[in-house]
């Protein structure tokens, strides 16, 4: 449920229902509270201090929103992992196969493909969620360690990669802290569920934080 609505914020531009699903309706106030991790409570604490003037709260985050995102090329925070990795292979050589690689591996297309680049991270939180989905279903272990394993290759590879650089650019250049909280929301629970499937054995706390 966060990674659908953080990535709703940064796709499209915010509406006032989506403004209000996420800030007024009760999302932020069922945030998890057992990550101790210290981007979770950043993000929270600024998601909590950020509508301080609803008759003027859409209006700047919709600035914000143009200010960041709404661009490929004059972003100032475009949420495009090869906008990155080309920047990561450059310095030490990293590489990756493309992310749509990784989709087209379990047989699954964005509904959005044609209009917006598979690389868009809130395209990749969706697959991100898909893959969790699959894995919270299966009861044989062998099937749900090798799931973990993918889901932990994936957001190493496509998402922990570049979005804390990404982050960092989220972090420096909005007027509001509604998209600095989104930024280290996405990056913090990104975090979380890479620590929480390092376990060797999956146990029923696991599968519980990872549906929060």
């Amino acid at each position: 449920m966060l990674f659908y609505f953080a990535g709703s914020m940064i796709m499209h531009e915010p509406s006032e229902e989506c403004i209000a699903d996420f800030w007024e309706k009760g999302i932020l106030k069922n945030l998890p509270i057992s990550s101790s991790n210290p981007n979770f409570v950043k993000a929270a604490s600024q998601l909590r201090e950020s509508i301080y003037d609803k008759t003027i709260f859409a209006k700047e985050i919709h600035e914000d929103y143009l200010r960041l995102f709404n661009d490929r090329k004059t972003g100032m925070a475009p949420p495009f992992e090869s906008l990155y990795q080309k920047d990561i292979a450059d310095r030490s050589g990293y590489d990756s196969y493309n992310v749509t690689e990784f989709y087209n591996s379990y047989g699954w297309q964005s509904k959005f493909q044609g209009r917006i680049d598979d690389d868009h991270l809130r395209i990749e939180l969706l697959f991100l969620t898909l893959l969790i989905d699959k894995y919270l279903i299966l009861d044989d272990e062998a099937c749900k360690g090798e799931m973990r394993i993918e889901i932990r290759r994936f957001i190493n590879y496509h998402i922990l990669s570049w979005v804390r650089e990404w982050n960092n650019k989220v972090q420096s250049y909005p007027n509001t802290l509604s998209f600095k909280g989104i930024g280290n929301l996405i990056l913090s629970c990104s975090e979380d569920i890479f620590v929480i499937l390092e376990k060797k054995s999956a146990n029923s706390v696991a599968s519980d934080l990872l549906k929060n």
